[in-house]
């Protein structure tokens, strides 16, 4: 399993909250600004020392300047009358963006992107969201509005300086996606969806969002890797939030949550909405490179749910897992190894049992118990899999169909 912590940040919150993982945790989520924290987000210290760095730099950055500039003039600090100045400066052509470049991406997706800012009982921050509709219907993360969920307000800031009141339409703390919509507005601009399915490592990618309340934020990268496993938590009923992560180096921090991750095509690929991070204390927490966002791929069909007024659903095969130890009890990349089958499930009519190591699904890969969880989601209920697990030292397969925990709270 994944060593690193990772940190929500999809939210602002007041004085920072968690938008990667501490060093020994999960992924961590951007959280409100001054709301106490209900995540298990885990980070601590290097804001001291990272400004101090800063304001060393900056002092000897006034030194070297002042220095540089007594060279140039006469003793008496000024430039004589015949001094001739050598600096050239150049028009720079106000030329259309080109085709696939960062400026295009932006000018393309900047008025799709939104800053959100979210008060509750319990607190307040901000976050961003995605236009989907020109209506007013906007893609984000759960853990962004949640603190509005009860009695709570929503404000909806838009690229054109406009702000707007928004409800919450529906929620899915499993995938930490949600859907708001903005009151009373028309004419938006919705972004345009892409396939994160079509992504490869390596490729060039966009975030945008508002990163410490610092709205129409843009940043760029590659995408690092496809399918990372990442868990940011469990909601009320110990389900976990894991999801088969895009993870990108374009700088994400808290505020980000709830941002567009687009293609060099300006087409929405995921939505930021975690971080690694290199400190214990999610107060501290900021962007090393090491960023997470939701495949877009994953949460359609959840977003259209939500859309129409239903409760979200997700596969299950019917089992709980745990991570694969060796004779030390240290975890090994090695598979998920069943714990519990429930009654009926698809698991076990299909004979799995306590004890089997699953390795695969398909052609995934499976790392991890949360690497199972991960890849059974990105799947939809109903749809059918080739499991491949070990039993006894022995490798066997079996097919079989998804079920739905529309009717059971266990995934």
């Amino acid at each position: 399993m994944d060593e690193q912590p990772t940190t929500p940040y999809p939210i602002q919150p007041p004085q920072g909250a968690p938008l990667g993982p501490p060093p020994e945790g999960p992924p961590v989520i951007a959280q409100p600004s001054s709301l106490p924290s209900s995540r298990k987000h885990r980070h601590t210290g290097l804001a001291v020392a990272v400004l101090a760095t800063a304001l060393v730099v900056g002092g000897a950055a006034g030194v070297g300047g002042a220095a540089a500039w007594n060279t140039a003039t006469d003793e008496s600090g000024s430039t004589g009358p015949d001094t001739v100045s050598t600096a050239q400066v150049v028009d720079t052509p106000d030329s259309p963006a080109a085709d696939g470049s960062v400026e295009a991406v932006a000018e393309k997706v900047l008025p799709s992107v939104v800053k959100l800012n979210v008060t509750g009982a319990q607190g307040a921050g901000s976050g961003s969201g995605i236009v989907l509709s020109s209506d007013g219907e906007i893609l984000t993360n759960n853990h962004v509005v949640e603190v509005a969920a009860d009695g709570g307000e929503i404000t909806v800031l838009f690229n054109d300086g406009t702000t707007a009141p928004a409800e919450i339409l529906g929620t899915d703390p499993l995938t930490d996606t949600a859907l708001i919509k903005a009151e009373g507005v028309s004419g938006l601009t919705p972004a345009t969806i892409g396939k994160s399915s079509d992504l490869a490592v390596g490729e060039g990618v966009v975030a945008i969002g508002s990163p410490f309340g610092l709205e129409s934020t843009v940043t760029s990268g590659i995408v690092s890797a496809l399918n990372r496993p990442v868990d940011v938590g469990s909601d009320a009923e110990n389900n976990s939030t894991t999801y088969p992560a895009i993870q990108t180096d374009a700088a994400i921090n808290p505020g980000n949550s709830g941002g567009a991750l687009v293609d060099m095509n300006g087409n929405v690929v995921g939505i930021n909405s975690s971080i690694r991070s290199a400190s214990s204390s999610e107060e501290e927490a900021g962007s090393i490179g090491l960023g997470f966002a939701i495949p877009i791929d994953f949460v359609l069909p959840i977003v259209d749910q939500m859309s129409n007024g239903e409760t979200p659903t997700h596969a299950r095969l019917g089992i709980s897992v745990s991570p694969v130890t060796d004779q030390t009890g240290a975890e090994v990349d090695s598979g998920a190894q069943v714990q519990e089958i429930s009654d009926g499930s698809t698991a076990a009519d299909a004979g799995l049992a306590e004890g089997d190591v699953i390795t695969k699904v398909d052609d995934q890969l499976v790392s991890s118990a949360d690497s199972l969880v991960a890849t059974i989601r990105s799947y939809r209920p109903g749809d059918e899999v080739t499991v491949t697990y070990l039993r006894d030292g022995e490798t066997r397969t079996v097919t079989l169909t998804l079920d739905s925990d529309a009717d059971t709270s266990t995934s």
